[in-house]
């Protein structure tokens, strides 16, 4: 079969290129909603760790903020040191088993994957800051927590935008992973159409180059958002 045949088998016939354009969604869907939720609990992880570093020396430390520390620190080691294919299966089939929402489910375990290592990018952004920014707002009488949401951390997301985009960019292609679950993302779509047709090649080959095109869009997209911002920077 010449390689035109077995693109019209593949994607033509049947109208499988609809069930392509279906599955993408699903990954962007995923993707879209793992990042929310990853910068949500990264911020969330990376102000009580930074919180607690940023304790005056000498001074008794909090013993709650010293506990969720600890919670904070046995979160990140865990989900940096286990698989995301162990994590996705554990969420899938045994904690919400009796689930059948299977976007949710991989939404969920994405973002949690995803938060641990946004925490961690924001945590050094967060100390990167001019730690004088931090006293000067509290001398204003301003609330730490006021100091961190109005001051620091906006200029913190600025500082590692690049690194927020390659997150995104890797989630997009981690959604690939999420087939053992059985969501039918571009991936699983494109195995259902190699099954169905008994050809390997084509379907394959077509969400690569899919996969590819999407990331370079990605990657597009940031560099015209940086340049914006340091245009921004200038003025």
């Amino acid at each position: 079969m010449t390689l035109k045949e077995q693109f019209i088998v593949s994607f033509i016939d049947n109208d499988r290129w609809l069930l392509l354009l279906k599955g993408l969604r699903v990954s962007f869907t995923v993707m879209l909603g793992a990042l929310l939720l990853g910068i949500i609990i990264g911020i969330l992880v990376a102000v009580i760790r930074t919180s607690y570093d940023q304790q005056r020396q000498g001074k008794k430390k909090s013993w709650w903020l010293t506990a969720l520390n600890g919670l904070m620190k046995i979160y990140v080691t865990v989900i940096r040191g286990t698989p995301m294919m162990v994590q996705l299966l554990i969420m899938g089939f045994v904690v919400f088993a009796a689930s059948r929402n299977l976007v949710m489910i991989a939404i969920l375990t994405l973002g949690i994957n995803s938060g641990a290592y946004v925490s961690e990018t924001i945590r050094s952004g967060i100390m990167s800051i001019d730690p004088g920014q931090m006293e000067a707002g509290r001398s204003l009488g301003m609330k730490y927590p006021t100091v961190m949401k109005d001051i620091i951390i906006p200029q913190a997301i600025k500082n590692i935008l690049p690194a927020l985009g390659n997150e995104m960019i890797t989630l997009f292609k981690d959604t690939s992973l999420v087939t053992v679950i059985g969501l039918a993302d571009i991936t699983k779509v494109a195995v259902q159409i190699q099954a169905k047709t008994y050809q390997a090649l084509m379907p394959l080959v077509g969400i690569a180059i899919v996969y590819l095109l999407c990331v370079m869009i990605m990657t597009w997209l940031l560099g015209k958002l940086e340049r914006r911002l340091r245009k921004s920077d200038r003025r």
